[in-house]
């Protein structure tokens, strides 16, 4: 099959099964870049409510440099890998800031903005401004490995390489945005990862993995994520209507949000014997706290305080991690101890109303709607 032609059965697939998005209505980089960066590990089912948040509060790259990250990063919520909005604010101020509100309007200008990659740079490049760039997605992978039986790791240097000059060869001189759209449209609908319809696909007879029945061989993908099991146990102060939280401020997941104070277990042991927690965690993080061996209270000299609710554990899943979490809650008897806390344990408490405004991990959004909201 000659390239042409493989240019052209996609194009006209495309133009028949293509879903009406959005972004596809425009070439304002600035909501392409939005798309691009929100469906980064996102399906489109849930980045286009995202997406349309985003363009009713911020309809300009301006207003979205205006905004402070807190508030970038509530609207975020529930999208994960939170690198990406922290990342696409800083961009927007540095494009507002520094190159007077002018999104770059090539590749190489694209890639050298904080948080592009050579996937979104081309794909902006493509669609914002008609240059001749190939994308290169997991979508991009698949389709080209199945249809031309490509073998290498799609993971390794070399691999990357080859895929990357066959994806920029087979693209047409004109509508190259058009099939860059259409690839990746072909690889998500149709192309799919596990049964994809080969019977009526437009490549029948003449796509390498269905000659050969490699479907669920292709692409090659060698390289292994490594999963890094977590046990959390999150102490919950409550003092009337307020509860205590902390800003997440080290190197490690959920950045920039707010969550309750945390202890986690080094161990692998079972998270749920509560006794042992109190006594290898508790004990040893928060010294100031005597913890009584039968009865839920927590007492010495400064501060005394009941267990209202221990909760079973929850299992929350990262692309890279897998984490358990338990969350006690501690009633707060008076202001003294209150006061006292925030300093103690650098936190501060909120009232419910704030609380719903602050950027929180999905895990503890979750668990504040179920038990406190």
């Amino acid at each position: 099959m000659k390239n042409t032609e493989f240019a052209h059965k996609l194009i006209n697939w495309y133009k028949i099964k293509k879903r009406d998005l959005p972004w596809r209505h425009t070439q304002d980089p600035y909501r392409i870049w939005l798309s691009e960066i929100i469906l980064q590990q996102t399906r489109v089912a849930q980045g286009l409510p995202y997406y349309m948040k985003f363009i009713e509060n911020y309809p300009t790259i301006q207003d979205l440099a205006k905004a402070s990250e807190a508030e970038v990063l509530r609207l975020w919520q529930g999208l994960g890998y939170y690198s990406r909005a922290r990342n696409m604010h800083f961009t927007a101020q540095f494009v507002t800031h520094q190159l007077s509100g002018i999104f770059p309007n090539n590749y190489l200008e694209i890639k050298k903005l904080k948080g592009i990659g050579d996937y979104t740079a081309s794909a902006i490049s493509s669609f914002a401004f008609g240059e001749r760039k190939a994308v290169l997605d997991g979508n991009v992978f698949r389709v080209l490995s199945r249809v031309f039986g490509i073998t290498d790791d799609i993971s390794s240097t070399t691999g990357k390489k080859k895929f990357a000059q066959i994806a920029q060869d087979l693209l047409p001189k004109d509508e190259s945005p058009t099939y860059n759209q259409a690839i990746m449209e072909f690889g998500a609908l149709h192309c799919i990862p596990k049964n994809p319809d080969c019977n009526n696909c437009t490549f029948s007879g003449n796509c390498y993995a269905e000659t050969h029945k490699q479907q669920a061989e292709l692409p090659i993908k060698i390289k292994k994520v490594k999963t890094k099991t977590r046990h959390f146990l999150y102490i919950i102060f409550q003092y009337k209507n307020q509860l205590m939280l902390k800003e997440r401020t080290e190197k490690d997941i959920w950045k920039g949000l707010y969550d309750f104070p945390l202890y986690e277990q080094n161990s692998t042991q079972n998270i749920a014997i509560l006794q042992t927690i109190y006594e290898e965690t508790i004990k040893q993080e928060l010294s100031h706290f005597m913890i009584g061996k039968k009865i839920q209270v927590f007492s010495n000299q400064e501060f005394r305080f009941e267990v209202k609710k221990i909760s079973g554990i929850v299992k929350h899943l990262l692309s890279h991690q897998k984490i358990y979490a338990q969350f006690l809650v501690l009633d707060i008897p008076n202001q003294t101890i209150f006061q006292k806390l925030e300093t103690k344990l650098s936190a501060q408490f909120y009232p419910f109303e704030t609380i719903e405004n602050l950027p929180k991990p999905i895990l503890i959004a979750d668990y504040l709607k179920k038990h406190f909201f």
